[in-house]
């Protein structure tokens, strides 16, 4: 069966309407499809999925993957699905990714894997996926990333302590205590705080909307500096770049001799949180707001025996 016809099947154009399906199909399963492409148990295949809202992606996310899928139905679209090959898909992802980030490959990689057997799942059963050959997955696969440093709370207390400007310690601290990314920080309005609540519109994950909570004295110390800056209600309270910010943080860290990236901050608000007794449910889905318990796991650094015997005696007492 050609591509053109199962895309006519589903609807006129696959770009539009396949490719939408594919994205709300994603939205009901683990986002760890993107590492093999394997078709959920609870997905079937002829669900439309007309309640999952199109608000999980964003709007440049649908863009892409409307585009990515555009170029194959191009180059793919009047060939039999059986008899594409490893060769071709191949072929077709090297041209296609020259230049990208390894992840960014491996992400077209699987989302081409998901495609196949999305196609075998709801029409061609017997059908052999291409993108399942070990020569093929080798080049698109993303080399494990080195175990990240976690900060200890003593160093963060103490270069935060030390940065004397208003804004540049708040910034640290909304990373640090609230768990916030950078760019969350620097889109930050004062109509978006509410107290101990600050709400967050078209959040990275793609929802509707986020909340954050911060401790009280970082929350009256933010509320003071709006009102001493004079910051307007539909203004941005830290006016900056991503490079100045990031800037700020690297500075931050050189006062007391240690490297600090943005991400450290948020790392350690969730690794400190954890390990302070804070069930993992609440690191998870409150402070770093992740979909799932396994993407948190990630952040955790790694437990030495020595904080092991500590909780398990805690347990016990």
């Amino acid at each position: 069966m050609p591509f053109a016809s199962y895309s006519e099947k589903k609807s006129k154009l696959l770009p539009q309407k396949f490719c939408i399906l594919l994205l709300s199909w994603f939205v009901r399963i683990d986002r760890n499809i993107f590492k093999g492409g394997h078709h959920h148990e609870n997905v079937t295949g002829n669900q439309e999925f007309s309640g999952v809202p199109k608000a999980q992606f964003k709007k440049n996310t649908i863009q892409n993957y409307r585009y990515f899928l555009a170029v194959f139905q191009k180059q793919f679209g009047r060939r039999d699905v059986t008899e594409v090959t490893s060769d071709e898909i191949m072929e077709f992802l090297v041209k296609i990714t020259e230049g990208l980030k390894p992840s960014t490959k491996q992400l077209k990689y699987s989302l081409l894997k998901s495609l196949f057997n999305f196609v075998k799942n709801t029409a061609v059963p017997d059908l052999s996926n291409p993108c399942d050959s070990t020569v093929l997955a080798k080049p698109f696969r993303v080399s494990k990333l080195p175990p990240w440093t976690i900060l200890e709370r003593d160093a963060v207390d103490e270069f935060i302590f030390k940065t004397e400007s208003p804004r540049n310690r708040l910034m640290l601290e909304l990373m640090a205590r609230g768990g916030m990314r950078i760019g969350e920080v620097l889109k930050l309005k004062p109509q978006d705080v509410q107290d101990r609540k600050l709400h967050l519109p078209n959040p990275k994950s793609g929802r509707a909307s986020e909340v954050v909570f911060i401790p009280q004295k970082v929350a009256d110390r933010l509320r003071e500096y709006i009102v001493a800056e004079d910051i307007l209600d539909n203004e941005r309270i830290f006016p900056l770049g991503y490079t100045r910010a990031r800037e700020i943080v690297k500075t931050a860290g050189k006062k007391i001799g240690i490297d600090v990236r943005p991400h450290d901050l948020r790392r350690h608000a969730a690794t400190y949180a954890s390990r302070s007794g804070v069930p993992i449910e609440i690191v998870s889905k409150i402070i770093l707001r992740h979909s799932n318990l396994s993407t948190t796991q990630r952040y955790l650094g790694k437990i030495s025996d020595t904080e092991v015997m500590y909780w398990i005696e805690n347990i016990y007492r």
